[in-house]
């Protein structure tokens, strides 16, 4: 596995919460208040987007009124690491991800450069694909399977992601 495939694997499991001991450390005294973890998540993504390490990155979903709350915040942060942030209120559901992981939430996109027309492009196409009927099988399985591409996944990540939904 090299450094980037490494990298992304570990930023991945953090941000899906899995990685040893992260109930453990809410759990310890003094506590970290949501906000401002959710802005380090933000600040970490960040970095690595700006450094080309992730192409496209997710803040954690958050409810309408705690992204109004850090949208401020996220923006110093998308500027002081040369990324762009788009909120995005109807996020796009694949098989990498529980269908309502973001259901009524907010979710901000942390890009540089055209990645924002690819994720809207990927939603563009998963839409025709269910207005058609067509959004099954190996051209539900190709969404999701580009849409963890565009977020750096590598190929092993997105097989375990897309096997965990069992669909």
């Amino acid at each position: 596995m090299n450094s980037k495939t490494v990298i992304v694997s570990l930023l991945t499991l953090l941000a899906s919460g899995v990685l040893l001991g992260t109930a453990q450390a809410q759990e310890s005294k003094p506590e970290i208040d949501q906000r401002s973890y959710n802005l380090g998540i933000m600040g970490g993504f960040a970095e690595v987007v700006r450094l080309g390490v992730k192409k496209l990155a997710l803040s954690e979903v958050m409810t309408p009124e705690e992204m109004d709350g850090v949208m401020e915040d996220a923006g110093i942060i998308a500027r002081r690491n040369r990324v762009l942030i788009w909120r995005e209120t109807d996020f796009l559901v694949t098989d990498l991800y529980p269908e309502d992981v973001a259901e009524g939430k907010h979710v901000l996109l942390i890009y540089t450069g055209e990645t924002l027309d690819e994720y809207l492009e990927l939603k563009a196409d998963k839409a025709a694909l269910v207005a058609s009927n067509r959004y099954e099988g190996q051209a539900r399985e190709d969404i999701a399977r580009r849409f963890g591409k565009l977020l750096s996944y590598p190929d092993e990540i997105i097989d375990e992601l897309i096997a965990s939904q069992g669909n």
